[in-house]
């Protein structure tokens, strides 16, 4: 708006009287405003833009979910406030998940969650898009459909163009409305730094919500996006980044989770969590706490970002890191296989992450066809009391696998046997037929590198050498499986090479 120097005087006298700016009563009259840009933001005045770049980051104190309280605080803070018992409350506050659930009739029931943090990003559109995809995440990790959401936004008038809020809730009703959910209402509210989420109410058949209190011993632990995402959004923020690995963690953050949790029913997960600001460890820890079981990841299953550990490795770490590491329990949690940079990458905050699904070993292989990208990263080993987390290098040689590095078996499964039936299917599918033994072999080189699988990666390689195939058609075979796996399987392969 421009100057109205009439307005400015009747705003700046009332001010004056006072000894307080009157829209801002921590300043006094003239503000800093006035005099170092020539605004007076009580007369209506707002910056506007001149064509310059909105560098949201440079207006926050943490990007994206490192804003979030400190776990270990926010506990402290919330014990013993108080309760009002409801019997229609499902899924409450006290469980540590991802939403409430709630049954108010009929035979469905319906999930309620918020989600509000600053910028991770710079552009107001891709900020727009990954508050849209963070905020659904809490309702298809539940196992539910998102209905309908409501804006809260918060925006520093006085130091930000207000076109750029315009073009963040644009990018996001956008991104909300490919998935077919309207925003039907909000909350604005003027703040000192930008902020933005949505409120979603979703619902989810009577009964069936995922939660984070039902993994059982023998599950396979699935994630569908890679980790790390946290430090590069820090380093962005503070000059350190590079900006290819920034655009592929931000084409993370912008991605939904839908076909994610619109897998868990029907796969028959038996738990489910996101992964956001309390990082992998965080989430995870609390979900084997609140199932009663040990948990076993494996560091070289777990899909990283592209040039994380580089990060963590020069000191590029966010303060939400140490907090995130705090909130963990030592006597429960074995990171000793891991050095500090590693430890980093675990403990780094997501900010619209993927989601931690944990299923049964026989409905892996169907999961993976419904969620690309996502990964097997570990297994629930045992049940025990207060949960227990422990991170392996490796998946243990000896340990059973429905993965396609079990050599196939033509000997049919005797009933009830899921690993047995899936090593005849595999006999069955690789037996030559339109496509001969080579063909078949490249094909599965390819998807080895696409799904990240390090077993399959290996034993695909060798039977493919057995079936003729050369070093020149494995390559091939290989960008293939980049080309459709991402920078994240690219990672993969030359960290396995």
């Amino acid at each position: 708006m421009p100057s109205d120097p009439a307005r400015r005087a009747v705003v700046m006298g009332r001010s004056r009287e006072l000894g307080h700016c009157i829209c801002d009563i921590r300043k006094p009259c003239p503000c800093p405003d006035l005099l170092e840009r020539d605004l007076c933001p009580c007369a209506g005045e707002r910056p506007h833009g001149d064509g310059v770049p909105i560098r949201l980051t440079r207006h926050v104190k943490a990007a994206g979910c490192a804003g979030k309280i400190a776990k270990a605080e926010l506990e402290r803070l919330l014990h013993g406030l108080p309760d009002l018992p409801d019997p229609r409350v499902l899924v409450g506050r006290h469980t540590g998940d991802d939403a409430g659930v709630m049954h108010l009739g009929g035979d469905s029931d319906t999930v309620f969650t918020v989600d509000v943090f600053p910028p991770p990003v710079d552009d107001p559109a891709s900020f727009g898009r990954i508050a849209a995809a963070n905020s659904l995440s809490d309702v298809w990790a539940m196992g539910g459909r998102p209905q309908a959401a409501l804006a809260i936004v918060g925006w520093p008038l006085n130091t930000l163009p207000g076109s750029g809020m315009r073009a963040m809730l644009d990018a996001a009703f956008r991104a909300l409305a490919e998935v077919g959910v309207p925003c039907i209402g909000g909350h604005s509210i003027a703040s000192d730094e930008p902020l933005a989420g949505f409120a979603v109410i979703g619902t989810v058949p009577h009964g069936q919500a995922r939660t984070n209190a039902g993994a059982r011993p023998g599950d396979a632990i699935v994630l569908s996006k890679p980790v790390g995402g946290g430090l590069h959004v820090f380093a962005n923020a503070v000059g350190r980044g590079d900006p290819l690995h920034l655009a592929q963690v931000t084409a993370a953050m912008e991605t939904m989770n839908r076909a994610a949790g619109e897998a868990l029913i029907p796969c028959q997960a038996s738990a489910a969590t996101d992964v956001t600001g309390f990082s992998l460890l965080g989430h995870l820890g609390e979900l084997a706490k609140q199932s009663g079981v040990a948990i076993e990841l494996w560091w070289q299953a777990i899909p990283v970002f592209a040039g994380s550990l580089d990060l963590a490795r020069a000191g590029v770490i966010p303060g939400a890191v140490e907090r995130n590491r705090e909130a963990i329990d030592p006597t429960c949690t074995d990171l000793s296989v891991l050095d500090a940079a590693r430890q980093a990458v675990l403990l780094s905050p997501e900010t619209s992450g993927g989601i931690l699904a944990v299923l049964p070993p026989a409905q892996v292989a169907a999961y993976l066809a419904r969620v690309p990208g996502a990964a097997v990263i570990g297994r629930v080993a045992a049940a025990e009391a207060g949960g227990r987390l422990t991170i392996l290098e490796r998946k243990p040689e000896a340990m059973p696998t429905d993965c396609c590095a079990q050599p196939p078996s033509p000997v049919p499964a005797a009933p009830g046997d899921a690993l047995g039936a899936w090593k005849t299917y595999m006999a069955q599918v690789m037996a030559p037929g339109a496509l001969d033994a080579k063909q078949k072999r490249l094909i599965t080189y390819a998807l080895s590198v696409a799904q990240r699988c390090a077993p399959c990666l290996a034993a695909q390689e060798q039977a493919a050498r057995a079936a003729g195939a050369n070093s020149a058609e494995l390559a091939e075979a290989a960008a293939l499986g980049v080309a459709f796996g991402g920078a994240p399987a690219g990672a993969f392969l030359k960290e396995a090479k």
